[in-house]
């Protein structure tokens, strides 16, 4: 690689999990947006403690880009068991960083990249006596390297390390002592990388955060008090969140009594058990889970439908069926979610495209909630919620006003006004409900999920059953005007071809379009926040001749749902699909939209 590359390049990590190689690989990350340049970060881990292959990629663009791009130009190779698919992945021209205490055989390497060799484990020995020191140190050792390579400035990993271990200041100084020792190997050694790092100012105000914690946030901020769960990754540390964040913002200040309940229960059932019940009752409750968990609620999920009870979902996607892939990326329990529990159950879905959105999205999924009085999910994956993502900073207007929904009161009730609990007065299909004790004598009702009149008498007449699922139906569409709105982006020019996608495929897909825009290929483009479909959706799909839907799953899930609510041809949907647990890149989306257009105007030139 002759030509030098300023702020725009790839590096990945690959190490073995539970060598203490993650704060070391996260500093790396951090120093770059310490120097003012965007920086995309995902961790790829498996799902055991300790011994396994993990890798931790850093996508380092000026211009902004945030979604995996394809290809390393930089490969720290830390873990022998993978080295030959870590040396493949390596661009032509790349780098091979590596620790050369033990000499290899040149077959061991490839003829079109750059080999760099620093002797880290020999570095090690000679400095440090401890095992466990000697493994540490090491990842501190090569991110010194590393540092005088790309040309960062040391005093930035100088601050991370304070800032790291503040509160143990013993381990401050040998920590930059190590630092040291690999920049000072390498710059009496070896020459500087034509991969460079150089001071920026396009980070701004964002902020590094995963899409878990903002989420959690997200849930104290919309007013809930209720949270029933049971671990299962990748959800545990969105309850977490929510765990600390209660512990600071929901505690009274003057007797210090908890104004809270955080429920870690016996397993999924339960959960969501507890989540329906203190709905019911006029709590604000969640529970955060991924696709197995969600397939355990299925039956408390029909109740929440079938008998009008708030509850909101937080489903943390990962690789399935079954156990498949915990610790990977998918957007596959679209499906499930859309039509959870037996029966003609449909439920609101929202789809944030990043932290920012998710903490959006995790306060309004308890307005809605509680307005549509029936189960909300909200939908993050594996990428969103456990990778950390630079986004623009969460903002709330201390103005708003939590919205309960159609919540008849006492002097309502006093005052004799008509309460039917499934009774639909102005066409929306959303009933009035009253909770628990808001009038000694009126206003009650008997829940239960069979089947019942407008005034909740318990009745299995055909009409009757009819009645209420119509209901139901018109609830639903309500909901179309009350979910996020897509967001549609025109290309530069005229074009009868368009794209869909949604959530954690945005930013990949962003750069996937400029890619196919300088190579003449024009597409509309319209992100999916929301089900059930806004309009917008099949006005976006009529108005085209055909229409990419790129979603992370195997059996085109979204593509599926638009075609089942909207009655739209599957012809006209061209599945673009990603599914082997790794965030989709910018590559894979142009190189196979590109080919598809490219084949669709041979044929018509055929023709």
């Amino acid at each position: 690689m002759s030509t030098v590359r300023v702020n725009d390049f790839v590096v990945k990590f690959a190490n073995v999990n539970g060598s203490g190689s993650a704060s070391a690989n996260g500093m790396f990350a951090k120093s770059i947006m310490r120097m003012g340049v965007p920086v995309a970060a995902r961790n790829i881990f498996p799902s055991n403690i300790q011994g396994l292959p993990t890798w931790y990629e850093v996508r380092i663009s000026e211009s902004g880009h945030m979604g995996r791009r394809g290809g390393v130009d930089l490969m720290v190779a830390m873990n022998p068991q993978t080295w030959g698919k870590d040396v493949a992945e390596i661009e032509p021209g790349g780098y091979l960083f590596y620790d050369s205490t033990k000499p290899m055989t040149p077959d061991r390497f490839r003829a079109d990249i750059n080999v760099v060799g620093v002797p880290l484990t020999a570095m090690c020995n000679a400095a440090y006596t401890d095992p466990r020191q000697r493994q540490l140190f090491k990842n501190i050792i090569y991110v010194g390297a590393l540092a005088a390579l790309l040309d960062i400035e040391i005093d930035v990993f100088e601050t991370l390390i304070s800032e790291q271990f503040q509160g143990k200041t013993r381990l401050i100084a040998p920590n930059i002592e190590a630092l040291h020792m690999g920049r000072d190997y390498v710059l009496q050694n070896l020459e500087p990388l034509a991969l460079k790092m150089k001071r920026a100012d396009k980070v701004g105000d964002q902020i590094f955060i995963d899409g878990n914690t903002a989420a959690g946030l997200g849930a104290v901020y919309g007013g809930a008090t209720v949270c029933a769960w049971y671990p299962i990754t990748p959800s545990t540390s969105l309850a977490e969140a929510f765990t600390d964040f209660c512990q600071d913002l929901r505690v009274d200040p003057e007797t210090g009594k908890a104004k809270y309940a955080i429920v870690q229960c016996e397993d999924e059932i339960a959960s969501i058990g507890v989540v329906v019940g203190a709905g019911w009752n006029g709590a604000r409750a969640f529970t955060c889970t991924s696709g197995p968990g969600v397939s355990l609620m299925q039956e408390f999920v029909g109740l929440s439908y079938f008998a009008e009870i708030p509850a909101v979902i937080f489903d943390v996607q990962r690789g399935g069926p079954s156990t498949g892939m915990p610790t990977r990326t998918q957007q596959a329990d679209l499906i499930g979610a859309a039509y959870a529990s037996h029966g003609d159950t449909k439920h609101p879905m929202l789809l944030p495209c990043d932290p920012h959105e998710c903490f959006e999205m995790g306060a309004l999924a308890f307005d809605l909630s509680d307005r549509l009085q029936t189960t909300v999910f909200v939908m993050l994956d594996l990428d969103i919620g456990m990778n950390e993502w630079l986004c623009q900073p969460l903002t709330w207007d201390d103005s708003k006003v939590i919205d309960r929904g159609k919540v008849m009161t006492h002097d309502e009730l006093e005052a004799g006004k008509d309460f039917g609990r499934y009774l639909d007065v102005d066409g929306d299909g959303i009933p009035y409900r009253t909770y628990p004790g808001v009038h000694p004598s009126k206003g009650s009702y008997f829940t239960r999920g069979t089947s019942r009149d407008r005034y909740a008498r318990y009745s299995e007449e055909g009409s009757v059953y009819v009645d209420n699922m119509e209901r139901l139906s018109r609830k639903f569409e309500t909901a179309k005007a009350l979910v996020p709105a897509p967001v549609r982006r025109d290309a530069k020019h005229p074009t009868k071809t368009g794209v869909i996608y949604f959530g954690s495929t945005t930013p990949a897909m962003h750069e996937a379009l400029e890619m196919l825009e300088a190579q003449g290929s024009h597409l509309d483009a319209l992100r999916v926040r929301g089900f059930p479909f806004a309009s917008e959706v099949m006005d976006f799909i009529a108005a085209h001749e055909q229409v990419f839907v790129v979603e992370q799953n195997r059996d085109a899930q979204l593509r599926v749902l638009i075609m089942n609510e909207g009655g739209i041809d599957p012809a006209k949907l061209l599945p673009v699909l990603h599914f082997d647990g790794t965030p989709i890149t910018a590559r894979f989306i142009s190189g196979d939209i590109a080919k598809r257009m490219a084949g669709a105007k041979i044929t018509e030139a055929a023709e």
